[in-house]
């Protein structure tokens, strides 16, 4: 496959940035994106120019690190991560244009890496629960029913690669704050924690400067792990119980 590439180069986050050509041959359709990006950088590295920085790490699927929007979509055309989105999803011959996450709390760092430690923070102000010390304690000690166990599971699944963010017209991050919400929320040991958790990751949210929800459904569309637009409404019913229990102390 040959294919021309229009990808954003910015040297720092103080640095303007602008997209720039390179045209690269020789792609097989089995190669992933990042391979590709690879196979390109290697090729500029031999030529003296700078390679293209991006993130990755475990090229898997599973650790969130590859944000990139590809032709205006994140992660590409395909609902899956940028590591996992193989080259046959194109055509020979294709111009593909690659971005970064367009987000205020996104701040750029270098080309196609951008600083997504606004999501820690929101993790840090709520997403932990009360853990006794001492041995382990019996696993079947707090039972958990099986409806609350499903839950948990499918918000556990977002690796917080923040395409949510990228894909919402509004750079809202409540579809990844709602899946940590109601992860610890709906089990029993999460409860100590239920109010301030997400009274905390919410403000903590606002804080970071992300937009408000309008419930497109861009993000639920984008998410490769598929957490649910529902995820939203019931952290929504979760901030509205907390407020209210909160003004009656």
């Amino acid at each position: 496959m040959k294919l021309t590439l229009r990808i954003w180069r910015q040297h720092d986050a103080d640095a303007p940035g602008a997209m720039s050509t390179y045209d690269v041959d020789g792609i097989s359709p089995d190669m992933s994106f990042l391979e590709m990006l690879d196979t390109l950088n290697e090729r500029l590295t031999v030529e003296g120019e700078e390679p293209v920085a991006f993130d990755h790490d475990c090229r898997e699927g599973i650790c969130g690190a590859c944000s990139l929007v590809i032709n205006g979509e994140a992660h590409g055309p395909e609902r899956t991560t940028s590591c996992q989105l193989h080259m046959r999803s194109f055509r020979d011959g294709d111009t593909i244009d690659v971005e970064p996450w367009r987000a205020a709390a996104f701040p750029v760092v270098r080309d196609l890496v951008v600083d997504r430690s606004s999501f820690d923070r929101i993790i840090q102000s709520g997403g932990y629960i009360t853990a006794p010390t001492g041995s382990a304690p019996e696993a079947h000690a707090t039972p958990v029913p099986k409806p609350a166990a499903d839950t948990a599971f499918e918000h556990a699944e977002c690796i917080g690669c923040g395409a949510c963010v990228a894909a919402c017209p509004n750079g809202s991050a409540m579809l990844f704050t709602s899946a940590k919400v109601n992860h610890l929320n709906v089990l029993p040991q999460g409860a100590p924690e239920r109010e301030t958790r997400v009274l905390d990751m919410v403000a903590q949210m606002d804080a970071e400067g992300f937009g408000g929800c309008t419930l497109t459904g861009e993000c639920a569309t984008a998410c490769p792990k598929g957490i649910p637009l529902t995820s939203i409404t019931a952290m929504n019913r979760e901030w509205l119980r907390a407020t209210r229990k909160v003004s009656r102390t």
